[in-house]
C-alpha cells in the first residue's frame, strides 16, 4: 500500500541534532574521510532542503554536536526524555533524530525500548559529508520527515531512514565502511520504502517495543550511570584477562561475542563461570552478523546460567541487558525471557 503524505493541515515534526557525518565539514569537496563531525549545525542542515517545507512544519533543537563513536550513556538518557517530552505535545506528530552513523544502530534500538509514544520516530545520517560531492545526507533527511510525517508509520516502532530505505530499530546494523547504502537488516529484511516523498510499508515488526515496553526512562537517575556492561569478543587463541579484569572492575554484566552459534572459547567459558558465580550476568551473542544463537545450542545455557541473545547482535543485546539490569531485574530465567520477548 503506498501512503501519500496528506493532512488537512501540514504535520509538526521535531527534528533533534546530535552531531555525526550528516553535520560533518571538510576543506576539499572531495574529501569523505578526514573530516570534522558534527560541525554544521541543524539550522544550516534543514535549509539545505528547502523540500522539507512541503512535508511538514519543522521545530529543530540541537541536542549535542558529537561524532558518534563518542556517544554515552548520559546522551542516550537525555535524548529518550527529549523525545518522551515532545511527542507527549498534541502539537507534535512526528520526530526525527539526526545522527551520526558508527553508533546509530544502538540509540534506534535505545529509543526502541525507552520512547513512551506511538507517534513515529525516526533515525537517519549520512555516509558522507555535508561537504562532501554528491553528500546523501539532505536526502536522507528529507525521506526521514516524510516518515516521521507519515500517518502509516505509527506504532512501528522506533524507524530509520536510509538510503530510499526503511529499517526497524531492532534488525538494523551497520554493515560497511564506505557505502553510501550502509546499513542491512540482516534475517528479516527492511519494512519498507521512503521516496519522492511517498512510503510504503511491507510489514510489521512483530518484538514488543516503545508503548507495550516495560522500560521506564524516569525511573534512570542522569547523574547516576546504567549499570555496566561490556563486551568481549572470542576468537582464536583468546586470554580470560580481559574478563577477569572487567569483574575486577565491578561490571554486572557482560556481553559475550562469540563464534558462530555463540560458541565460545574454552578459556573465556571458564572465566565466565567465574563471572556468574559473582553474580555477574552474562548473555551470549554472535559475531557473524547475521542469524541467532540458539538457546542450549553452542553453550549449556541452563547449566552455566547465561542468557542467549537470539537474533541481537553484542551491541544491541548490551543495550536491553543495561535496561534490564537497570530495573533490577538480574535472575536468568528473568532474563532470558525479556531477550525473548524484546
Amino acid at each position: 500500500m503506498n501512503v501519500g503524505v496528506s493532512y488537512k493541515r501540514r504535520p509538526t515534526v521535531a527534528v533533534l541534532a546530535t552531531g555525526g557525518t550528516i553535520a560533518g565539514e571538510a576543506s576539499d569537496a572531495a574529501q569523505t574521510i578526514g573530516y570534522t563531525s558534527g560541525v554544521v549545525g541543524v539550522d544550516r542542515l534543514l535549509a539545505a532542503v528547502p523540500e522539507l517545507d512541503d512535508v511538514a512544519v519543522i521545530r529543530a533543537e540541537q541536542v549535542a554536536r558529537i561524532d558518534s563513536k563518542d556517544l554515552d550513556d548520559a546522551l542516550w538518557i537525555t535524548l529518550a526524555r527529549r523525545v518522551n517530552v515532545l511527542l507527549a505535545q498534541d502539537d507534535i506528530d512526528g520526530l526525527v533524530i539526526v545522527h551520526g552513523t558508527d553508533t546509530l544502530e544502538e540509540t534506534a534500538y535505545w529509543l526502541h525500548l525507552t520512547v513512551t509514544s506511538a507517534k513515529p520516530v525516526v533515525l537517519t545520517a549520512a555516509m558522507r559529508p555535508f561537504t562532501a560531492l554528491s553528500a546523501d545526507g539532505s536526502l536522507n533527511l528529507l525521506n526521514a520527515v516524510t516518515l516521521a510525517a507519515c500517518p502509516d508509520a505509527v506504532a512501528r516502532g522506533v524507524l530509520v531512514a536510509f538510503s530510499n530505505r526503511i529499517h526497524g530499530a531492532r534488525d538494523i546494523t551497520k554493515v560497511s565502511t564506505y557505502a553510501v547504502d550502509a546499513f542491512a537488516s540482516p534475517e528479516s529484511g527492511i519494512l519498507g520504502w521512503v521516496q519522492d516523498k511517498r512510503v510504503e510499508f511491507q510489514r510489521r515488526v512483530t518484538r514488543v517495543h516503545t508503548i507495550e515496553s516495560v522500560f521506564k526512562i524516569n525511573a534512570i537517575d542522569t547523574q547516576n550511570p546504567l549499570p555496566a556492561v561490556q563486551i568481549v569478543v572470542s576468537y582464536a587463541g583468546a586470554m580470560r584477562i580481559v574478563i577477569d579484569a572487567l569483574v575486577d572492575a565491578g561490571v554486572r554484566g557482560i556481553v559475550i561475542a562469540g563464534t558462530g552459534n555463540g560458541s565460545i572459547h574454552t578459556t573465556l567459558q571458564q572465566a565466565l563461570v567465574n563471572a556468574r558465580m559473582r553474580s555477574i550476568a552474562v548473555v551470549r551473542s554472535s559475531r557473524v552478523g547475521s542469524g541467532h544463537v540458539m538457546r542450549n545450542g553452542a553453550a549449556p545455557d541452563d547449566l552455566l546460567g547465561l542468557i542467549s541473545a537470539g537474533t541481537l547482535n553484542p551491541y544491541k543485546a548490551r543495550v536491553l541487558l543495561m535496561l534490564a539490569l537497570a530495573q533490577g531485574w538480574s535472575e536468568p530465567t528473568i532474563l532470558q525471557s525479556l531477550f525473548d520477548k524484546y
